[in-house]
């Protein structure tokens, strides 16, 4: 594989200056909790939650589906908005909504009242993921874009471990509804932060035209770009890993290997704590190496653990062996996350919210979509786990392969011809 070296934050210079306060940097990064923060907070209160609603289980799981369904769905919603309309505005709105929904959340009768308010949950929460990226790269270029995405993937990973852990401690003095209105209120901060600290990113000159012909021509644009694609496939399918981890590890850990509720955790957070070291390490890489010696590096990482994954699941293994499958499989997510988003957006600056919706978009479907196939064989076995995370290791080296044919002409950090006004 060829090495790549980023250029110098020169080489893509970022749109004409702005009016940018110095907190909008770190708002941008609280922006990406909404996602884990919304999946996670409220989970250890899953089963109560399933009997005060008189729910099937299966009915309640798709409150879990529904917000991720919606994820995708609002981030495919909002990045062309924000193109035309700018950064600030969609997000003011999908905050208002994410606070609204999750209050709605939390005095739902049903369950079925609640699967609907965690679809609009995660259709606002998609807001504010989609337009952190597109507006960091409103903002930054060069080495400065790739640090940025390292520090959003290393503050993924750290939510992904705080939200479990808050919503177990917040469940000893509150309930369910509980849960939802702290979620409400954390919309509500992060809302009061976004009107005193978010300065528009995108100026006028800047923005699409919009209608549905115009964006049908940038989406279009994106899908052609094979370079695009690649990255976008790449991420995806590296990405149903994680969500098929997500879904399966506790049944593997718990009920394969008998650990309690408390060694779990204990796993989770180990699991986490690589998350965000190799998500922090890969955009250091990424920005002063190579940002595709550190793509290869991170799939070389994922091949590694789904293999021990699959192993585990044909062979009984020691538990050490499988945690370090896991562990080694997630960090080698967070590795390949830097250098994708950078590779898939450098080129998209006019369109980047249209450009983030699609990555983002794609992350969440596939996974998704992968996440019941780990437990098409119940619980008791983990071998539909080590297939899943293994054929979508496959295909995310199939797809490097595309990159690797037509991505070599130029540099990930070329910018993009400005789009004509």
């Amino acid at each position: 594989m060829t090495s790549t070296t980023p250029a110098s934050p020169s080489a893509d210079a970022a749109p004409a200056a702005r009016p940018v306060g110095r907190a909008l940097p770190a708002l941008l990064l609280l922006l990406t909790v909404f996602g884990p923060i919304s999946m996670d907070l409220y989970l250890p209160v899953l089963p109560a939650l399933t009997a005060e609603l008189g729910a099937a289980t299966s009915l309640a799981q798709l409150t879990v589906t529904a917000c991720l369904v919606g994820l995708a769905l609002g981030q495919l919603l909002a990045g062309p908005l924000s193109d035309r309309f700018g950064r600030r505005t969609p997000l003011l709105i999908g905050v208002v909504a994410y606070v609204a929904a999750s209050v709605l959340c939390a005095l739902s009768p049903s369950v079925e009242v609640l699967v609907l308010a965690r679809l609009v949950q995660g259709v606002a929460g998609g807001v504010g993921l989609v337009i952190a990226l597109a507006a960091g790269r409103d903002l930054y270029s060069g080495g400065r874009l790739i640090r940025f995405y390292g520090r959003t993937t290393v503050l993924g990973g750290l939510a992904a471990i705080v939200g479990p852990l808050l919503g177990g401690q917040l469940a000893t003095v509150t309930d369910w509804r509980g849960l939802f209105l702290c979620l409400a209120g954390i919309g509500a901060a992060i809302l009061l932060a976004i009107a005193l600290g978010f300065g528009e990113t995108l100026p006028a000159s800047g923005r699409t035209g919009g209608g549905f012909a115009e964006t049908a021509r940038d989406y279009r644009a994106l899908l052609t770009d094979r370079v695009f694609v690649a990255a976008v496939l790449v991420q995806g399918f590296t990405g149903a890993a994680l969500f098929a981890y997500l879904s399966g590890a506790t049944y593997v850990l718990q009920d394969v290997y008998g650990l309690s509720p408390q060694q779990y955790a204990l796993a989770f957070g180990l699991n986490s704590a690589g998350f965000m070291m190799f998500g922090y390490l890969a955009g250091r890489s990424s920005e002063r190496w190579s940002l595709r010696g550190t793509l290869l590096i991170g799939l070389v990482l994922v091949a590694a653990g789904s293999l021990g994954i699959l192993a585990a699941g044909l062979v009984q293994m020691p538990l050490i062996a499988v945690i370090l499958s896991l562990l080694v499989m997630v960090s080698g997510v967070a590795a390949i996350t830097p250098p994708t988003t950078t590779i898939a957006l450098a080129h998209h600056a006019d369109i980047a919210g249209t450009a983030s919706s699609v990555l983002g978009m794609a992350r969440f479907a596939f996974g998704g979509a992968a996440a019941p196939l780990v437990g098409v064989a119940g619980a008791a076995t983990m071998l539909p786990f080590g297939i899943v995370t293994t054929v979508s290791t496959v295909l995310a080296f199939a797809a490097l392969g595309l990159l690797r044919r037509h991505g070599r002409s130029r540099s990930p950090l070329v910018a993009s011809p400005a789009r004509a006004h």
